[in-house]
Order: C-alpha cells, then sequence, then structure tokens
C-alpha cells in the first residue's frame, strides 16, 4: 500500500510541473506531507489509550538537521530531472535509492552488505545505466536522469540518517521533515524569483505531497517499525 500511494509521485509531479516551478513544487510537496501528518497527530494525541513513542531529543539534533537539508535538496533534484525525463523513466531510476543507501551504509557506517544484496545492487545500477542514456545507440545522456540519480544520492544519505533515530517516534520524524524541509525549499523557490501561478496548482501539489510523500512514509513506518524497515532496506 505504501509503494502504491509514493507511486503516484511521478506522474502527478510530471503533470504538475506544467503549472509549478520545481523548487516551489518541492516545497509544497513537502509541506503537504507535513500538514497532512500534522492533522494525524493531532487525531493521534485524541487517542489516549495509544502508546505514546519515544520523542526527539538533543542528542539526535545533527542527525535531524541532516534529514531536513538532504530532504531539501533531493525533491528539487528529483523534481529538476522529471522536467526533462519521463515519469516511467524517473520512476525507475528512483531505484538507484536502494543502491546508494546501502554503499553508504557500508562505506560510513560500515554495516555489512550481503551476498544476495550486493547481486541486487549490480543488477540496479545496471538498470539505472541503460535508463540513464535517452539514445542507447548513439550513447546520448540525459542530463534529467543525472539529477534523478543526485536525488537518489541524497535520500541515501538521508535514509542512514534517518536510521540513527529510528527508534523515536516515527510520526513525529515525517512531520519534521514535512514541515522543515517544505519551507526550506519554498524559501529557496521564493528567492529565485519562483511564483505560483496557476492557483489550483497548489492544492493539488499539497494533496499529491500528503498522499505520495506522508501518508505513503507514515502507513510504511506504522505497519513494519522503523526498526523493521531498517533491517529490511538497509
Amino acid at each position: 500500500m505504501a509503494a502504491a500511494l509514493y507511486a503516484l509521485n511521478s506522474p502527478f509531479s510530471k503533470l504538475l510541473l506544467d503549472f509549478m516551478p520545481p523548487t516551489l513544487m518541492a516545497g509544497f510537496l513537502y509541506l503537504g506531507a507535513g500538514l497532512g501528518m500534522g492533522i494525524i497527530a493531532l487525531v493521534r494525541r485524541a487517542r489516549t489509550s495509544e502508546k505514546k513513542e519515544e520523542v526527539l531529543t538533543k542528542a539526535e539534533l545533527t542527525y535531524t538537521v541532516g534529514i531536513v537539508l538532504l530532504d531539501i535538496v533531493a525533491p528539487i533534484c528529483l523534481l529538476i530531472g522529471l522536467k526533462y525525463t519521463t515519469a516511467a523513466n524517473a520512476a525507475l531510476l528512483n531505484n538507484f535509492e536502494i543502491v546508494a543507501t546501502a554503499i553508504i551504509a557500508l562505506m560510513i557506517f560500515k554495516e555489512r552488505i550481503s551476498a544476495r544484496l550486493w547481486s541486487g545492487i549490480i543488477f540496479v545500477v545496471l538498470s539505472c545505466v541503460l535508463h540513464s542514456f535517452e539514445d542507447i545507440s548513439s550513447l546520448q545522456f540525459s542530463y534529467g536522469s543525472l539529477f534523478i540519480l543526485l536525488a537518489c544520492v541524497c535520500w541515501g544519505f538521508e535514509n542512514n540518517c534517518t536510521r540513527k533515530i529510528s527508534s523515536k517516534d516515527h510520526l513525529e520524524i515525517v512531520l519534521i521533515k514535512g514541515i522543515c524541509s517544505g519551507l526550506g525549499s519554498v524559501i529557496i523557490g521564493l528567492c529565485i524569483g519562483e511564483r505560483v501561478t496557476v492557483p489550483w496548482s497548489l492544492p493539488a501539489v499539497l494533496c499529491v505531497g500528503f498522499i505520495a510523500h506522508g501518508l505513503s512514509i507514515f502507513t510504511l513506518k506504522d505497519c513494519l517499525g522503523w526498526q523493521e524497515q531498517a533491517r529490511i532496506m538497509p
């Protein structure tokens, strides 16, 4: 279900890029996730019988700031890349996030990579190489693909930072990511001269962000738990 919800991101974002510039859209996608999670947080708070999870503390500040900054850069790169490639190609290239996450976990955080995971990494890399060229016969490189791969590297670092605070309240983490990263991207977009010129595009982008970036992540974390997700997707 989480994968199906996130699958809405590339095709709908591709369509909405005709009505909103990429940096502002990246911000409003994450703001949509943050605002939606805020509503869910209020509903959850009203359920007094629900078990309270651990909240973030100053000890996790470095990783939290890293997550916010990376979640500003990554979606901007993704949407810039999406402007110059198809939604289907972007969705397939997004699988490089698996490779980036695993390699960063190995090189920086000294996690072990099994032989089966190495074989998966090889096939994902090969598929990403194929999808990074517009025309295999002439080997014409797609610059849109480069931005999408850069986004995947950023999300690879972000996944490893999130792993370090995985025992904390997952709703609080998604809420912080959505609001702080979203505001950061919106401020950058406004500073570089981007504006919302089509009014209806704003609620549309917020809705896509809530479903694809907020609800999908919340669904995954709520079902599997942070620790289990870190074990399955290192």
